[in-house]
């Protein structure tokens, strides 16, 4: 089953996903940490894997926009910029509420987003032989060929369609807001 590299988007959820699970669950934040660089961890992933082709470049312009996006409505690069270490945890958690609630107004107005697994999490289910290892990922004690029977631990994401804004030539994206200057 052919399969392309996961768009920076998707990067991204799951960047945050393995983040939560790493502070979580010990024995993936060992995993993670001693994966070869560019290798899975999963042998039953490598085979799955076509022969790896080089890597695309893709044009950051969709990636910018959808930044700018969140930026303007949710503030997400203010926020990750901020050091919250010396706020409380009352004060982080208003502040996400703010971020969250204008982030997800934007992926609900320019994203269609739908889990990759209909399935309950905590399911039993079958990965195959030759399953899509870019939309499944085992994790936990992954041994032999498949198949491999598990439970399903999250539901995965993946965008089915994308309404991005069309962008002016002189729109410069790398700017993902403005400085203000209060006259």
């Amino acid at each position: 089953m052919a399969s392309s590299a996961p768009s920076f988007f998707r990067r991204a959820f799951i960047a945050f996903g393995s983040f939560r699970r790493i502070l979580k669950d010990p024995d993936f934040a060992h995993a993670v940490a001693t994966l070869p660089a560019g290798e899975s961890a999963h042998p039953a992933a490598r085979q799955a894997r076509p022969a790896a082709a080089p890597p695309a470049t893709a044009a950051p312009d969709s990636a910018l926009l959808l930044l700018g996006l969140l930026q303007k409505e949710g503030r997400l690069v203010d926020f990750l910029h901020e050091d919250i270490q010396s706020y409380s945890d009352q004060e982080v958690g208003s502040a996400a509420r703010i971020v969250h609630q204008g982030c997800q107004r934007v992926l609900q107005q320019h994203l269609t987003i739908i889990p990759v697994r209909d399935e309950p999490e905590g399911s039993r289910i079958t990965l195959e032989r030759g399953f899509d290892a870019s939309a499944l990922r085992p994790t936990g004690h992954v041994v032999g060929d498949p198949p491999f029977t598990g439970s399903l631990a999250h539901r995965g994401w993946r965008v089915v369609e994308t309404r991005l804004p069309a962008v002016t030539s002189g729109h410069n994206l790398k700017i993902l807001a403005a400085a203000e200057v209060e006259l």
